[in-house]
């Protein structure tokens, strides 16, 4: 298999919440995730994630740490994640770009698993809260 695809996922934090999003397309289309995605020629990881925010959710926020990095593989595609964690600035959630919906969610309802999610976006919610 190639070389994974570099994309970046903004992990956004606000009082007790988490930004989600619900996919509109593959591979994860219908399963609720955080708002991302590749990183573009001449683009670091955490304008990437900030880009990618913005269009998905309309969300302004600004990149606190890097929470690691997660290697992602299915049938016909491969992707390195770099998770970034981020402070949320401005802005009213709404869906757009490949997103068909876009919430605040409970950080523990996320983190027990409550929302049909992607993997490891538990995990992930989890490691964001405990860095806080």
């Amino acid at each position: 298999m190639s070389d994974p695809v570099r994309a970046a996922i903004a992990v956004v934090l606000r009082g007790h919440g988490v930004l989600l999003v619900r996919r509109r397309n593959p591979p994860d289309a219908g399963l609720w995730g955080y708002p991302g995605g590749k990183v573009e020629p001449g683009e670091s990881p955490e304008q990437a994630a900030l880009r990618e925010l913005r269009e998905e959710t309309g969300v302004r926020a600004r990149v606190r740490a890097r929470l690691g990095c997660l290697e992602i593989a299915g049938e016909g595609h491969r992707y390195c994640l770099d998770v970034m964690l981020c402070s949320y600035r401005s802005g009213v959630p709404r869906a757009a770009d490949d997103v068909d919906a876009v919430r605040w969610c409970g950080c523990d309802a996320v983190i027990s698993g409550r929302f049909l999610a992607s993997r490891d976006v538990d995990r992930i919610c989890l490691r964001a809260v405990a860095f806080r």
